[in-house]
């Protein structure tokens, strides 16, 4: 029996806390988060609206305007953390050091990040970025779900194909521990499966039975 996810409706109050340049203006470091990344063009921001059923995160056609460490609130203790988009984006190089730098400081010592969301392109999966996460997942033993987002971009067959293709790469890369779903804002697609991930993390589901 379908019980229904106790996260719908801290996703659907979410609300913008604060944004921070720096991991010394992030919020307090207590309590829970997830944190969402990918390259500029993942869909990142369009897959977090989705998900809180609002505009919280900016989307433009522009790759890579979110620059900051975002926190949007979900209730006194839970947060999500939209992550700077990385490898896309036409700015400064000195800049693209400031995000990478401050984005590592923040992945390496925060003690509430109680997983990570990689956001994939279905039709260009596995980029070095991607790669990097994944190696960072593994040596820090920090859990991580991998969207592999606009998969209405494809045909169901195509979209699985790449679905069980990446999933055997990662495999044998980097161990079964991460977890893999297609997704699509547009459509809606994957996200029942995203959500249990979300409640799992931020300790809002019942430990399924031994």
């Amino acid at each position: 029996m379908q019980v229904k996810n106790p996260i719908l409706g801290l996703c659907q109050t979410a609300k913008f806390a604060i944004s921070a340049a720096k991991v010394e203006q992030c919020p307090p470091d207590a309590g829970y988060e997830v944190a969402f990344a990918g390259r500029s063009n993942a869909g990142k921001s369009s897959a977090l609206n989705t998900l809180t059923h609002a505009s919280l995160a900016r989307t433009s056609k522009t790759p890579g305007r979110t620059q900051l460490l975002n926190f949007f609130s979900l209730d006194d203790d839970r947060r999500l953390v939209d992550l700077p988009g990385y490898g896309y984006a036409k700015v400064p190089i000195p800049l693209k050091q400031h995000w990478q730098r401050h984005l590592e400081a923040y992945l390496g010592s925060r003690e509430a990040l109680k997983g990570l969301i990689l956001m994939m392109d279905v039709r260009h999966p596995m980029t070095d970025f991607d790669k990097m996460m994944l190696d960072w997942s593994k040596a820090s033993g920090m859990p991580m779900h991998i969207l592999l987002t606009k998969a209405d971009k494809l045909t169901f067959g195509a979209a699985k194909n790449t679905l069980l293709k990446v999933q055997s790469e990662i495999r044998k890369g980097w161990g079964d521990s991460i977890t893999i779903q297609l997704f699509s804002a547009p459509k809606r697609q994957g996200l029942e499966e995203a959500y249990a991930v979300l409640a799992r993390w931020l300790e809002l589901a019942d430990k399924p039975a031994e």
